[in-house]
């Protein structure tokens, strides 16, 4: 699983299942001792010692983060027809649901009551709020930095050097040059370039294959996507095996039609079939 794909809202349903956890071992009620009496000896349930109460709010509040939180890293997996993220989020509605109305039927309510209630609030919010608030749809994890590039003779390169080398000054995917940069090894002023016709009248050297099928021309590159996007296997298959996730750099390795091959951080290759707006490093 990666997991530089998780958002922040993803970190909010986790702290929240944490918080429930513990509430599960506080006691569900407050005792109210008589004048007089010592009510030091006596114990408040908690959660483990109602097995329907503890299933129904604590397990499948806990189960429902733990089911977003996988379904975020592993794209596709389904349960009863309905993605794991999905699956999740309905547990942990399910969860606030149970919470709210036991609370209302308690008579006094405890400490662990209370906050497994806004423990079971935060996460059914963040659950259901996370694909629609731009905030909570951010990486948790900061895209890591790119590897060096090397230079010649073993001796690291400088920063922002090396095709494809993300913060280096190149354009977006699929974008047009502004001004034409010499590359080593080009024309000099005054010589024929590729493709273009000498001054003699003989025809220079032919140009780089334009038909976007990338052939022995291509270079792999980094690049970043804007939003998340899936991404399928390599033989054509319907279901997405990763998903890549926005502010992390990924590796293009081969251009295919339209799409790129792209590869992750655990070494899984797969086609990114829409590469609108994604950022060339």
């Amino acid at each position: 699983m990666n997991i530089r794909s998780l958002t922040r809202g993803d970190g909010v349903v986790i702290g929240a299942a944490v918080v429930l956890f513990i509430a599960s071992f506080l006691g569900l009620s407050s005792i109210d001792c008589p004048q007089g009496v010592d009510c030091s000896g006596i114990d408040s349930p908690n959660a483990w010692d109602l097995l329907g109460l503890l299933m129904s709010m604590f397990v499948t509040g806990i189960i429902g983060a733990g089911l977003i939180v996988v379904g975020r890293g592993m794209p596709g997996r389904k349960v009863a027809g309905l993605d794991l993220g999905q699956f999740g989020v309905a547990l942990t509605v399910f969860a606030l649901w149970t919470a709210f109305w036991t609370i209302i039927d308690a008579d006094n309510a405890g400490a662990g009551m209370i906050l497994g209630l806004l423990a079971t609030i935060v996460l059914a919010a963040g659950a259901v709020a996370t694909p629609l608030v731009p905030a909570l749809k951010a990486p948790l994890v900061g895209a890591p930095k790119p590897p060096q590039v090397a230079s010649p003779y073993g001796q690291p390169g400088h920063p922002g050097q090396g095709y494809g080398y993300p913060g280096a000054q190149q354009q977006p995917y699929g974008g047009q040059p502004g001004q034409p940069q010499p590359a080593f090894g080009g024309a000099q002023p005054g010589q024929p370039g590729p493709g273009q016709p000498s001054q003699g009248g003989q025809p220079g050297a032919p140009g780089p294959k334009q038909d976007g099928s990338g052939g022995g021309n291509f270079e792999p590159f980094w690049f970043a996507v804007p939003v998340a996007r899936p991404l399928y296997g390599e033989d054509g298959s319907p279901s997405p095996i990763a998903e890549l996730a926005p502010g992390t750099w990924y590796l293009a390795v081969e251009q295919r039609g339209p799409g790129l091959i792209a590869q992750t951080q655990d070494g899984r290759r797969g086609l990114l079939q829409d590469t609108s707006g994604i950022q060339r490093g």
